[in-house]
């Protein structure tokens, strides 16, 4: 059977699917820059780029969309504090070669190596910390104007509870429209972002500074998202009745992920994932061409280079995103829970007790380990200190973890 060309799935109708994927991850995409305070167009750019990497290295196999990860916004605000910017970005580069370290792991060892060294008493609570630790700023934000917050949490959550078809898919964006429409009818909007944009103009990159503490700080973080990477590829595989763990197999999947995160921080980007909103709608409109993908991938670096969306996207009042921020990290925190139920992980065991209890109190209670210019707090140290206590806490016999 003869392959179809390049410019035989270029068809407008292809063309439209693909730019519907990309409405459907963009709000979360824009959001993780927004948050961090860099330029949103540099995430789009990065995400475009990155999912096509992804793409090469699965053999075009896998109809995945990367995007800005949530698990590091906390750490990248607390590490561009310490390191500054350019600083943090050569942790996100260490952080997609730990990417190819595991997928190293997976390829010689298997995954199940991979799933007793990182189990859900680690992974569980690690996640509950990194939305657990975003609660400050969120409120923070969210009280600059807490009706505009209000109004943008409550159609969040209206989508979320009863949204139905592609809208569900959304929360975030409709929780941002709506806000900030009504920051438009009460005049609480500020234009000058976009007047200043030009219509074409290239995104803000940074060049990354190496710096061994933002490495170090960064690596741990990256324990929850592999895990999730392994989940996503599970839940793909299922919506498009394939075994992608197996074909391309989850060391070229994690691999993929990989590069395009080191990528992302070389251009001064975010770290990416694959994202779950996108296998949701490939479920919902049984679209599970690969090649759709990659054309919202290519229609994301188009708008990269769109001024004007960057200077709209910088308009957005801050509490509107307070607002979308409050459900948001509060249901990063509950998956952080749900990790922990699905794995039917044994809380009434004392050695699980301890895991758990131990990395959520340094996770949040900001404890640090410093020696010289040598430190590691927060998640990255919650992380490493869950991933040490689970090797060296002697195992009950036939205790599910």
């Amino acid at each position: 059977m003869k392959p179809i060309s390049f410019r035989e799935q270029f068809t407008v109708k292809n063309t439209v699917l693909g730019v519907q994927f990309l409405f459907v991850a963009f709000g979360a995409t824009v959001l993780v820059p927004l948050l961090v305070g860099i330029d949103p167009s540099v995430a789009l750019f990065t995400a475009g780029i990155g999912t096509l990497i992804f793409h090469l290295i699965t053999k075009g196999t896998v109809p995945a969309f990367l995007g800005s990860s949530f698990a590091f916004i906390a750490p990248i605000i607390e590490a561009t504090r310490l390191f500054g910017w350019a600083g943090t970005l050569s942790g996100i580069i260490a952080v997609g070669f730990v990417y190819g370290i595991v997928s190293v792991l997976v390829k010689l060892r298997g995954i199940k190596f991979i799933e007793s060294l990182f189990p859900s008493v680690v992974v569980g609570p690690v996640i509950m910390i990194i939305g657990l630790s975003l609660a400050t700023s969120a409120v923070d934000m969210a009280k600059t104007d807490w009706l505009l917050a209000t109004i943008a949490l409550i159609a969040s959550i209206v989508v979320v509870i009863f949204g139905k078809g592609m809208i569900k898919l959304i929360p975030i964006f409709v929780g941002i429209a709506v806000g900030y429409i009504v920051a438009l009818i009460l005049g609480r909007v500020d234009y000058t972002a976009i007047s200043d944009a030009k219509w074409i103009m290239l995104p803000q990159f940074t060049m990354p500074e190496f710096s061994w503490q933002a490495i170090l700080y960064m690596i741990p973080v990256a324990i929850a998202p592999v895990i999730e990477h392994v989940g996503d590829m599970y839940a793909l595989g299922g919506v498009c009745d394939k075994n992608f763990i197996e074909k391309p197999g989850l060391n070229r999947t994690l691999l993929g992920d990989g590069i395009a995160t080191a990528i992302a921080g070389f251009f001064g980007g975010v770290p990416n994932t694959t994202y779950s909103e996108v296998t949701g709608a490939i479920s919902l409109t049984k679209v599970t061409n690969p090649f759709i993908l990659r054309i919202a991938a290519i229609t994301a670096v188009v708008f990269a280079f769109v001024g004007k969306i960057s200077g709209f996207l910088k308009t957005i009042p801050q509490a509107v995103l307070g607002g979308i921020m409050l459900l948001l990290f509060g249901m990063i925190a509950s998956i952080g829970i749900k990790t922990l139920v699905d794995s039917k992980a044994n809380l009434s065991e004392t050695r699980n007790q301890v895991i758990v209890s131990v990395v959520l109190t340094v996770g949040i209670g900001g404890a640090v380990i410093q020696y010289g210019n040598f430190s590691l707090a927060g998640i990255g140290l919650a992380a490493a200190v869950g991933i040490v206590l689970n090797l060296i806490l002697p195992k009950t016999k036939k205790q599910d973890i």
